[in-house]
């Protein structure tokens, strides 16, 4: 075969590729620059040098004032935030809007440099259209103590969602893996060979279309609440990626879904101590809940 289309199979690059790098003298053929269009012949001793590859784009959290954010609690190791809706927890590629790590940043918080550049500091995430409460670590040691305790299980995450009908039984774990959706990328789902997830809950109120409930995650899959809700055919109320009923999402007034980070309680990194943060329900939420109870 010809040295393009030999190297092409070879190793997975595409022909034009192949010829850059014959014309850049880093293809040899028993010790001498091969071209492009040389012979590959059995036995000959074949050695490419493969450029370095480009370094990754590094995506800033550019300082920025956040509407909304408060900080509930901060010392020298962590800083607990209560996160408002439309704010994600850090930059990522297609996202540019605000940020809790840019907001964090414009109030003079400086927080852990571990963890990859755009998430420095993070130790578990909200969803953009959750709200609630959220800690960051601010020391190195901070951030290696939290990162093991969200890995352990040994924080408790407590939410509360209002979903659609009555889950039945009132109380009970839903224990199904989750891993993307097979047909929609944006999307996850309840699947076979999914990562383990597991949700329990207590029902607090019933409502006439709806049930407000109480959330205590032992897994933190992405969009678990969500998906494990949606999975029973009760969705988050106003959840239209999946499967809320607009016509309820409407009347209530809801934009985003029912789901809010109520409470987060973890042992302080710097003496154990057990501590723990409430985040009360933002306007929207509130509205709605009210609306239900009417």
């Amino acid at each position: 075969m010809r040295v393009d289309a030999g190297l092409s199979r070879l190793l997975g690059l595409s022909r034009t590729v192949v010829a850059t790098l014959a014309e850049d003298g880093m293809i040899a053929l028993d010790g001498r620059a091969a071209g492009k269009s040389d012979r590959l012949t059995a036995g000959s001793w074949l050695e490419v040098e493969l450029p370095a590859p480009d370094a990754p784009a590094v995506i800033a959290a550019p300082p920025e004032l956040v509407g909304g954010m408060t900080v509930l609690y901060e010392d020298e190791d962590v800083v607990v935030v209560d996160k408002p809706v439309g704010v994600a927890a850090h930059p990522s590629p297609g996202w540019t809007g605000p940020t809790v790590v840019g907001g964090l940043a414009a109030l003079g918080v400086r927080v852990s440099t571990s963890g990859a550049a755009e998430r420095q500091g993070v130790v578990h995430r909200l969803d953009v259209g959750t709200t609630g409460v959220m800690v960051v670590a601010k020391s190195e040691y901070a951030y290696s103590v939290l990162k093991r305790a969200f890995k352990e299980r040994t924080v408790d995450k407590r939410y509360h969602a209002v979903v659609q009908g009555h889950p039945d039984p009132t109380s009970g774990t839903i224990d199904a893996p989750i891993d993307r959706h097979p047909k929609h990328d944006y999307k996850f789902a309840v699947v076979a060979e999914g990562k383990p997830s597991v949700t329990h809950y207590d029902t607090v109120e019933a409502f006439r279309a709806a049930s407000l409930l109480d959330v205590h995650l032992e897994t933190g899959r992405t969009h678990q609440i969500r998906v494990h809700f949606s999975a029973l055919r009760h969705p988050c109320v106003g959840d239209l990626t999946y499967g809320a009923d607009p016509t309820l999402a409407k009347r209530l007034g809801l934009q985003r879904q029912w789901l809010h980070a109520r409470s987060l309680g973890f042992e302080h990194p710097a003496d154990g101590r057990w501590v723990e943060f409430v985040s009360e329900y933002p306007p929207d939420l509130a509205r709605a809940l009210e609306r239900l109870r009417d």
